[in-house]
């Protein structure tokens, strides 16, 4: 029975304090045994777990044989912060042995001066491979894939293919088809290794091979890719270039990151934080990148403040306005938010497009009336048996309706038009959401009250 996500974080909180306990006592051989004889994964969870200082004194006891693959799985945040103190040596002894996409995002991390001659000293295989992976984008399939493969012609037969796959010690993890390829390495089909032991030996791979297995392109985005993985439940998939030539493969365990990935992306960025943020990041890290989205944050708040201002002389003669303003601009922050929330998935998943925005803003704008009326009622009636009012009551309840409106339709268009100016909906979505809600709430709210009131 697997452990639950509870007992795992409580078995990790209790290794920590016996960790921290024996380096408060000095007792060092014992923290590197305790240390070492956890999985790397479990190790580099510790490190992340741990602020800056423990984290430090914790990864020198790590063992040079396992430092590798221990910091293949630690956040880009946090891997950066041990590679710089690394030297060209260090680096290259490290990365022996790690697939050569774990090798390409390590590198991609470092100065371009260290990168060359972390490839000079690499044996030429190696650096053909991993430079092979370095010409894509981190965020594309060529920047995603492997290339450690196995291909085979489609003339041999299967006992050839077996005989083949016996010379190997291993096959590559997550190894669930070969790819079937012609001399010009050309990509032409995959054979299922479950077809491959239960047929005949004595047929051919172009017999029974799979000519319809599509093949990924390398300029393809990652979240495209995990897309493909999703709808058709793949384990790998060969990434081809342009003119259809094998440069490698994707494995579910890479597509598995990438979703994990673009997850935290869309939780931090509601917050406009970095998706690799590190928990225990150092002051001096941490602040500046706040410091940076509150500045942001404060321009739009500057700008809901001034719409108030013009009102000034209302809100003197009436001061409940005063007390039900921020009644107005929750309600339609909230019911934005519910919008906005819905169509970045909904772009994410690659679901929204031309041909059915239409019908999204009609059931958003269709939505946002039926609540906008409800909730407008049943304030209006609480506004008027609270100040005895029945005036203000009209005036909250037509506002709040003319506001959960706009951001009904404010949080089904934003998305849309950031990303055709390139600005990332699920970065900027949100202040600009909440700018249109507070400002057209306001005035809404207030201009009604002034009309009424003048």
């Amino acid at each position: 029975m697997q452990p639950s996500a509870e007992q795992l974080h409580a078995q990790t909180q209790a290794q920590l304090g016996e960790l921290y306990e024996a380096l408060d006592s000095g007792t060092f051989k014992q923290v590197r045994r305790m240390l070492n004889g956890l999985t790397p994964v479990k190790i580099a969870h510790l490190l992340e777990s741990s602020p800056p200082q423990t984290r430090r004194a914790l990864w020198r006891l790590v063992d040079r044989e396992i430092e590798g693959e221990v910091l293949q799985e630690l956040s880009d945040d946090v891997q950066s912060q041990f590679l710089r103190h690394m030297d060209t040596q260090e680096v290259v002894e490290i990365t022996e042995g790690m697939d050569t996409d774990d090798i390409a995002d390590i590198l991609q991390q470092l100065p371009d001066q260290v990168i060359q001659e972390v490839l000079s000293a690499m044996s030429d295989q190696d650096r053909r491979r991993v430079e092979s992976v370095l010409t894509y984008a981190e965020d594309t399939a060529g920047g995603l894939m492997n290339t450690d493969t196995i291909t085979v012609r489609p003339r041999l037969t299967l006992d050839v293919v077996l005989r083949y796959l016996r010379r190997h010690d291993e096959i590559p993890e997550s190894t669930d088809s070969l790819i079937v390829v012609n001399r010009q390495d050309e990509f032409l089909g995959l054979l299922p290794l479950g077809k491959l032991l239960t047929t005949d030996p004595g047929v051919t791979v172009r017999e029974i091979m799979d000519t319809e297995a599509e093949a990924i392109p390398a300029t393809l985005a990652d979240s495209e890719v995990a897309s493909l993985f999703e709808r058709h439940d793949w384990v790998s998939a060969p990434v081809v270039d342009a003119g259809g030539k094998l440069l490698g493969r994707i494995t579910i365990d890479d597509v598995v990151d990438v979703i994990r990935e673009d997850a935290d992306h869309s939780l931090m960025s509601l917050a406009g934080l970095d998706e690799e943020e590190d928990t225990f990041a150092p002051l001096m890290r941490t602040t500046p990148r706040r410091a940076i989205w509150l500045g942001v944050n404060l321009i739009t708040a500057i700008i809901a403040s001034a719409v108030i201002n013009i009102f000034e002389e209302t809100i003197d003669k009436v001061v409940a306005l005063a007390i039900l303003m921020p009644i107005v601009a929750s309600m339609g922050g909230v019911a934005g938010s519910q919008t906005l929330t819905v169509v970045i998935r909904g772009m994410a998943l690659g679901q929204i497009g031309r041909n059915n925005l239409r019908w999204l803003l009609s059931r958003e704008f269709s939505a946002g009336m039926i609540n906008g009326l409800l909730w407008a009622l049943v304030m209006g009636v609480v506004v008027s048996v609270w100040f005895e009012d029945y005036t203000i009551a009209v005036i909250i309840a037509a506002a709040m309706v003319i506001n959960i409106l706009t951001a009904a339709l404010a949080g089904a268009l934003l998305p849309v038009l950031l990303k055709s100016v390139k600005v990332d909906p699920a970065l900027a979505g949100g202040v600009a959401l909440t700018t249109v809600t507070d400002v057209v709430g306001f005035l809404a709210f207030l201009g009604l009250a002034t009309y009424f009131y003048a």
